[in-house]
């Protein structure tokens, strides 16, 4: 039986917005192995279902995906980031008021 992991991408470095992060994605696990190829240097595999990923609104819809297609799944929650958020003038106070 196949495997699918089903997880919320996290935002890239390049960025600073959370774009992407709001969707689930489902993603197939490979067995096979990795193979390099000589004449590149690129990684390559046989299975062609590394490359594929989908991409749902909810992680229902994703669930829902696994079971009608008869796929085991995992599902691997998401860490919170809290964001504290910081405004322009904050540069010019005072630093023992900056502590409070």
């Amino acid at each position: 039986m196949t495997t699918v992991r089903i997880y919320q991408p996290s935002q890239t470095a390049m960025q600073s917005g959370k774009g992407k992060t709001k969707h689930w994605m489902v993603e197939y696990e490979t067995k096979d192995p990795m193979i390099s190829e000589p004449f590149m240097g690129w990684v390559a595999s046989i299975d062609t279902r590394e490359q594929l990923r989908l991409f749902f609104p909810s992680l229902g819809e994703a669930i829902q995906f696994a079971k009608v297609k008869g796929l085991r799944y995992t599902i691997c929650n998401p860490t919170r980031v809290s964001m504290v958020p910081k405004s322009y003038g904050t540069n010019f106070t005072c630093p023992r008021m900056r502590a409070m």
